[in-house]
């Protein structure tokens, strides 16, 4: 079976490829001119899967083996005449790269003319967000879209995804628990979140592929459980066999000062909506996705102890 896999060389696609090729799916990776496909032979050569051992035993390398199994075709979301081209002879599209920029309507155009039926789509639960994020209404229109589409989808809306230094959460939170005992909290830090490691992410969508119990459906897809962002800090400082004390910082100054420093194009690492963000509770229940697919993901505490260990 051939997927044409869209997003390959982002932080979660470069994760889903390797496990996909583990599973024995033929892969053909959209890129850009612009995009780093060294990621791929990185996660390729960093992974722990069964053929690494059977290719050990050839003498040969698992990530040049696996890489030259890649088919690359080159070409860009919003033009949907070569998205058509390049999705020619798959037997299904697995959308990683986000629906937030506004490309949904060009893919779903391109997957049907290219006479592609079944597709797994990467959304987030960021669209139930109470916020009037920028990104939330073409985030929702886009779900309307494949919904009324007339493909076999599935959509999969993981929760804030951890699992490298590549994500740009919880390793930017780990970073500076590394470095400060003192770590900042814009809030009380009691709003709960369920970050979800990026592996069980990219096993979600395996599971999915070939399930036909999960067509036409949408999953919400979780960590193990809900914890404070309090707890949050605590687990990973544990982890890391770090003594931090939390500074609680009322967040409505904050969220007023970096939204004139935005209004003025003043350049600052956090953004208002963030701060809102955190202090808006993100847990959510999985038990559809477990009951369809068997999702059973990792706790908050084993998922960051084994991306901190490696």
């Amino acid at each position: 079976m051939k997927l044409f896999v869209t997003g390959a060389t982002g932080f979660t696609g470069s994760r889903v490829v390797p496990l996909l090729l583990n599973n024995g799916y033929a892969v053909r990776c959209l890129y850009r001119a612009s995009s780093d496909r060294s990621v791929i032979r990185s996660a390729l050569e960093n992974a722990d899967y069964v053929k690494k051992f059977e290719l050990e035993r050839s003498g040969r390398s698992l990530a040049s083996d696996l890489q030259d199994e890649i088919e690359w075709a080159q070409g860009d979301l919003s033009d949907t005449k070569a998205l058509t081209s390049a999705m020619q002879g798959a037997d299904a599209l697995v959308n990683i790269a986000s629906l937030g920029f506004g490309h949904a309507d060009s893919i779903i155009r391109a997957t049907n003319d290219a006479g592609v039926k079944r597709a797994i789509f990467i959304s987030t639960t960021a669209i139930f967000t109470q916020l009037n994020a920028r990104s939330k209404k073409v985030r929702v229109a886009a779900e309307l879209a494949i919904e009324s589409s007339g493909l076999k989808y599935t959509i999969l809306r993981p929760t804030m995804i951890y699992g490298s230094p590549r994500d740009r959460n919880m390793w930017r939170l780990i970073r500076f628990i590394r470095y400060s005992p003192i770590i900042p909290v814009f809030g009380d830090g009691k709003s709960l979140q369920q970050p979800i490691c990026v592996d069980d992410v990219a096993q979600a969508v395996v599971s999915c592929i070939l399930n036909d119990k999960t067509i036409g459906k949408s999953y919400n897809i979780a960590g193990k459980h809900p914890l404070t962002y309090n707890e949050v800090i605590d687990t990973i400082a544990r982890q890391m066999n770090k003594r931090v004390w939390k500074l609680h910082i009322p967040s409505k100054p904050v969220v007023a000062m970096l939204s004139l420093f935005e209004r003025f194009r003043i350049p600052f690492p956090i953004k208002a909506e963030q701060v809102l963000r955190l202090n808006e509770s993100k847990d959510f229940s999985y038990a559809e996705a477990q009951r369809d697919f068997g999702f059973s993901p990792l706790g908050f505490e084993e998922g960051i102890g084994n991306e901190l260990s490696k």
